[in-house]
């Protein structure tokens, strides 16, 4: 079986976290933390704080926001469950908005009608690792005085007219989880842009605590200053992930040959009636993920028990979340909006196996398996 995912190694995992053990430094913010944060801050020229995961990232910058009950937060309904947990475990009230026609990504031409005097976030998720139309963005959110919230946690090494995503908007939140770009099994990391929020998001991170000025020399003792929780990996995470940080363009240039390879290939399938990536002037290609769109539910359903019997492992992702159970029971006003391109992509998207260890041989094998599919539709 061709899997889904292969988590890369690129050789020095091993060998830092050992180094972590001699070290005898295991918890968070250690050698292994500071360097991998050294690092990441330099490629974003930002702020980073490593976290656990990218969900603790989000839960972070709704903190950091100060989502209270009574808010409402515009996210698109396409997105993983995260987006929207951060923000309905402080209390706020979400307001779904569609996918582009062209795209998984929000629609922007939607968002100026979701805002009223309770909204007070909107959060962009950029899919597959391409940008929103961050300006439109961010001038809509400065005109309403909104905090934007970049969930990124796929767009490391993806840029907006050459700004790094996840570095745009006041925050932004990344994953490092096993099927990321560059990865450490778990863990995250938030991006402070918002100057005056840095410090408070230190305390954030170390439980509510003044512990990192404690340990700067800052102040003669910590203690207990605001809310906050555990969000500091441990440094074996951190480890692991510095050597994944250091072989960072070595990791997309493998994955930016085979995403090109798939685009090249399969663009004919637009003719049968499958969608493809689009990739807007303004938006880089981290090639995070390939997908197709395909015709109808039937036809994705058939196509992933055709692959699955070649030995091909093809997946679904996102459902919408306007239609869960649970906002029907949080949210019962607006579960039922209309949201018809959000609905698309939860029947029809198809990721295909992308990782760096894919040959070129397994890659022109689900191509020809997906083609001769297609030749029967």
């Amino acid at each position: 079986m061709i899997r889904f995912n292969k988590p890369y190694i690129t050789g020095n995992e091993i060998k830092y976290i050992q180094d972590a053990i001699d070290r005898r430094e295991l918890s968070g913010d250690g050698f292994y933390t500071k360097a991998c944060t050294e690092l990441l801050n330099q490629k974003l020229n930002s702020t980073c704080f490593l976290t656990t995961s990218g969900t603790d990232a989000l839960e972070m910058a709704a903190i950091l926001a100060g989502i209270q009950p009574g808010d409402e937060v515009i996210m698109p309904s396409y997105t993983f469950v995260s987006t929207a947990n951060a923000f309905v475990m402080r209390g706020a009230t979400v307001r779904f908005v569609d996918s582009r026609s062209d795209s998984p990504n929000l629609d922007e031409d939607q968002l100026e009608a979701l805002i009223n005097s309770d909204t007070k976030a909107i959060v962009v998720v950029h899919y597959g690792g391409v940008a929103c139309d961050m300006d439109r963005i961010m001038n809509l959110a400065e005109k309403n005085r909104l905090f934007v919230i970049e969930d990124a946690a796929h767009a490391i090494d993806a840029t907006y007219k050459g700004k790094p995503l996840g570095t745009i908007g006041h925050f932004g939140a990344f994953s490092f989880h096993a099927t990321k770009n560059i990865i450490a099994g778990e863990g995250g990391m938030l991006v402070v842009n918002d100057e005056q929020s840095r410090k408070r998001a230190e305390i954030i991170r170390e439980k509510g605590t003044n512990r990192t000025s404690f340990f700067r020399g800052e102040v003669d003792k910590y203690g207990w200053v605001d809310v906050g929780s555990s969000f500091l990996p441990s440094e074996i995470v951190a480890a692991f992930l510095l050597a994944q940080v250091e072989q960072i363009d070595e990791i997309q240039q493998k994955r930016i040959h085979i995403w090109n390879r798939y685009d090249q290939q399969l663009r004919k399938l637009e003719g049968h009636g499958f969608q493809l990536p689009q990739l807007p002037d303004y938006a880089s290609n981290n090639a995070h993920l390939y997908y197709l769109v395909c015709p109808s539910l039937e036809i994705r359903s058939a196509l992933i028990e055709f692959l699955s019997g070649q030995g091909i492992k093809a997946v679904f992702h996102y459902q919408s979340l306007h239609r869960s159970d649970f906002y029907a029971r949080q949210s019962p006003e607006y579960a039922a909006d209309h949201l018809p391109n959000s609905d698309k992509y939860t029947d029809c998207l198809l990721r295909l196996p992308l990782f760096p260890d894919l040959t070129k041989e397994e890659l022109t094998y689900i191509c020809d398996k997906i083609l001769e599919f297609t030749e029967k539709l």
